[in-house]
């Protein structure tokens, strides 16, 4: 074992296997810790998985986006973050792509992503 497998072990969140296996186009809520000063609360930011890039490795990370008063946003979190305690899947969308980056110019209905009633 060397430096990098040990540094690995050490930064790992002990929580990712508990997480489900999502795709991208699932809305999911991701609960995160904020710290505000000295207090530390959980916030949820909903919405839905644009891309997920190397899950399975400590540098893996998913992109979600919301929309919060008409405004697009979007935040990355690693798999591997302190800050994710849980993440839970709120909807199954199908979707026939890995990355759904053309979400960033739609709108209204034509971002919408249709759900899959198949997928267990």
């Amino acid at each position: 074992m060397d430096l990098v497998d040990v540094v690995n072990a050490d930064h790992a969140n002990k929580g990712v296997e508990a997480f489900p296996l999502f795709k991208s186009g699932d809305t999911i809520a991701v609960h995160a810790k904020i710290t505000e000063g000295e207090k530390t609360r959980v916030q949820i930011f909903e919405g839905v998985c644009i891309s997920i890039r190397a899950r399975g490795t400590m540098n893996g990370s998913f992109v979600v986006r919301k929309m919060s008063a008409g405004i697009g946003v979007e935040r990355v979190f690693p798999f591997h973050s302190p800050a994710v305690s849980k993440i839970d899947i709120v909807q199954k969308g199908k979707s026939r792509k890995a990355k759904l980056y053309y979400l960033r110019d739609r709108a209204g209905k034509g971002a919408r992503i249709a759900i899959d009633y198949d997928r267990k």
